[in-house]
């Protein structure tokens, strides 16, 4: 099972959704620790992160460290790449 770190600027990208938004997406986390990768998509363009989980409309980017998930970025689809 893999840790989870959250960076500031994740926070406040989490802290600007909706609370049902918000519990989506932390129940949805919570599951891919088990196996991070058997849900990630690796990016193409990886300035941002390493990886990306796909969660309805809004994407969360992170790279992975041994046992350790860091999440970077939470936004919707449209915007997070730029």
């Amino acid at each position: 099972m893999y840790n989870i770190i959250i960076t500031e600027r994740a926070l406040r990208d989490i802290n600007k959704l909706d609370s049902g938004l918000k519990n989506r997406i932390g129940k949805k986390l919570k599951q891919f620790t088990k196996n991070p990768l058997k849900y990630a998509r690796k990016l193409k363009r990886p300035e941002i992160g390493s990886f990306r989980f796909r969660i309805g409309d809004y994407r969360v980017v992170f790279d992975i460290d041994e046992n350790t998930i860091v999440i970077l970025r939470v936004g919707h689809r449209k915007d997070i790449y730029k």
